[in-house]
């Protein structure tokens, strides 16, 4: 998905189109939104993608996984500390989306554990970060 945005932003250089924030072209969300309906179930199938999205400097925040992640369904983000702790697989559960998890198609209780346990583990890491300063 990286080198289709970085691709984009390519061609809108040569084209002479004033770049947006960050440098990427300025119909990147038009663009995504494009590709991404076309990987879609329709009534004579459906399309299951796991996608590698790059995310330049760890920023989920830069505009080209931002703009990729609003158009999944999960996410699930790999974390450089947590590989580094030798904790594997090294997902950040904070960072990590589904749309799937909710009271009506997990459980009421399910859904309450998963939340009180993503409560903890933010807590933990803002006391990481306290911790950190002193």
């Amino acid at each position: 998905i990286f080198r289709f945005v970085q691709a984009g932003s390519e061609v809108s250089a040569l084209l002479g189109r004033m770049p947006s924030a960050v440098g990427y072209q300025p119909t990147l969300s038009t663009e995504m939104g494009s590709l991404q309906e076309r990987i879609t179930s329709t009534k004579e199938g459906s399309i299951t993608s796991i996608q590698a999205v790059y995310v330049p400097a760890d920023d989920l925040t830069d505009p080209a996984p931002a703009t990729t992640f609003a158009h999944l369904d999960a996410t699930t983000v790999l974390s450089r500390g947590l590989a580094a702790k030798g904790i594997y697989p090294a997902v950040d559960p904070l960072d990590s989306t589904s749309t799937m998890l909710q009271p009506r198609i997990v459980g009421e209780e399910h859904y309450e554990i998963a939340q009180r346990v993503k409560e903890t583990l933010q807590r933990y890491k803002e006391l990481q970060d306290i911790i950190a300063i002193l």
